[in-house]
């Protein structure tokens, strides 16, 4: 197995850093460069900023907050919502990002995939998946921050998106995000299974059980952690080492710049 990454997840909503449950009743918990700022120190491997309004208004606002971030933070920096076009991922990239994260324009456009990984690497295209369970091991497509029903096979959209160049899956549970009662095993080891690009499994991290559950059952690659960071209930010294003690395999920190 190689390393598991460990990726603070910062959700946005306009100047904030907020966090909710089932991406709902969100709550404003302060400036996300601090928050980003913190989690760099403690030795995240990566950052996810998502622009939970961004689809709603057709645009992502973040280009600027991604600029200062990447003055100073020298980690990849994935940015999703409310990316359209070949033109908004350049945007970003010229402001520092390394990745973007794309749900519903890839949805709605499934071509934007091919073309984003073949005018900037497929290890720059993540295709974003917003999961809710119907029925028993399986789970439609959300967009639009887990509002609307699109009608996919989540299992189904992520193969599609693999064969059209994307490098990653962002797979987050609606129904398991900001629960704290860990994560939909079944959803993730089914995508894991299926696809041959790494899968980021989010929502529902509440302890390193859970962690180690989703990353030896459900075969993630990589985990994107929210709640547990934001209000400081487990530090991210905290869960590498605990990880590395129960044999998970993440990188060994080095001195920062």
């Amino acid at each position: 197995m190689t390393s598991i990454r460990l990726i603070p997840r910062l959700d946005i909503k306009g100047p904030n850093l907020i966090k909710g449950i089932h991406l709902e009743g969100l709550r404003v918990l302060g400036d996300p460069q601090e928050f980003a700022r913190r989690y760099y120190e403690q030795g995240a491997d990566e950052l996810i900023y998502m622009d939970i309004v961004a689809s709603l208004y057709g645009r992502n606002s973040l280009k600027e907050l991604i600029s200062r971030t990447a003055q100073d933070i020298f980690i990849p920096l994935t940015v999703g919502g409310g990316i359209r076009s070949v033109e908004d991922v350049r945007e970003l990239l010229r402001a520092g990002a390394d990745k973007v994260a794309i749900n519903t324009a890839a949805v709605s456009r499934p071509d934007l995939i091919s073309e984003v990984s073949k005018t900037f690497g497929s290890q720059c295209m993540v295709v974003s998946i917003e999961a809710k369970q119907i029925a028993p091991n399986r789970w439609e497509v959300f967009t639009d921050n887990g509002r609307e029903r699109t009608g996919l096979d989540v299992v189904e959209w992520a193969q599609k998106a693999a064969s059209l160049g994307a490098g990653e899956i962002l797979l987050t549970s609606v129904d398991k995000e900001g629960t704290r009662r860990g994560f939909d095993i079944a959803l993730v080891k089914a995508v894991a299974d299926s696809c041959p690009i790494p899968v980021i499994a989010s929502g529902g991290m509440g302890s390193i059980d859970h962690l180690l559950e989703v990353c030896h059952k459900g075969h993630a690659n990589a985990v994107a952690i929210a709640d547990v960071l934001h209000y400081n209930r487990i530090p991210l010294h905290e869960i590498r080492s605990s990880a590395r003690s129960q044999d998970l395999p993440v990188r060994i920190l080095r001195e920062r710049p």
